[in-house]
């Protein structure tokens, strides 16, 4: 595949792609920052918030779908999006779309990531993504999701996990996947006191970035799955 077709490869796949981004996490190690606002919502860098850091990436992987879940302090995180992002073609099926907890499925407000996916399973379902690509709203770093696309269509995943090799030391202190030798994902630990280390390297472990591409109706199927499993 040469440059050019490897393009049109990849703006297929981004534009048949819907970006669910987690932004109602309170930051409670962040004390007085957040006492007022979400976590995403905290400014950076003068007139930017921690939430424009994944939203630009969606918009300059060409990801033009977006939904931003909210949820504790809200308000603040909600105006930024509505005056900042509101740029996007609409007639072109483009948006940024904020969605809040409100006991669309159960009497519950949104409890963990799983559960808020669980929640806006119709509005998924509404916008019809070959693939759903779910971020954190409170990481700061600047990422092309576009390549990782593209590797989770070739490989014909049903799941594809961003991840960065760090110290086992370091690992402690993340969630941590154990990999064969192709990369396969065999399990996850949060926080391991003894993080597995890479196949072939004794130094390092993989540590989630918290970034995943589902196939949609993969996704689908476990979170109703996972609904029905009591506990």
């Amino acid at each position: 595949m040469n440059e050019q077709q490897s393009l049109r490869f990849v703006s297929r796949i981004t534009r048949d792609t819907l970006a669910l981004i987690m932004a109602g996490g309170r930051g409670s190690r962040l004390k007085q920052l957040t006492k007022w606002h979400a976590k995403p919502a905290i400014p950076f860098g003068g007139k930017f918030r921690i939430i424009d850091f994944p939203l630009s990436n969606c918009i300059n992987s060409g990801i033009r779908r977006v939904g931003v879940l909210t949820q504790y302090k809200a308000h603040s995180l909600i105006l930024h999006v509505q005056q900042g992002w509101g740029f996007l073609r609409g007639e072109f099926g483009e948006f940024v779309e904020l969605l809040p907890a409100q006991q669309r499925i159960e009497e519950n407000w949104y409890v963990g990531t799983a559960d808020a996916i669980y929640q806006n399973i119709d509005i998924i379902r509404n916008h019809t993504p070959k693939y759903v690509l779910i971020l954190g709203g409170d990481h700061v770093y600047k990422m092309d999701y576009g390549p990782m696309l593209a590797q989770h269509v070739e490989n014909n995943a049903d799941l594809t996990v961003g991840a960065l090799q760090v110290s086992l030391e370091e690992a402690k202190g993340f969630g941590v996947m154990s990999v064969t030798e192709d990369g396969r994902v065999t399990d996850f630990t949060e926080k391991p006191e003894n993080p597995q280390p890479v196949p072939g390297r004794d130094d390092v472990a993989l540590a989630s970035m918290g970034i995943y591409i589902f196939n949609t109706d993969f996704l689908i199927e476990q979170l109703l799955r996972d609904a029905d499993t009591p506990g």
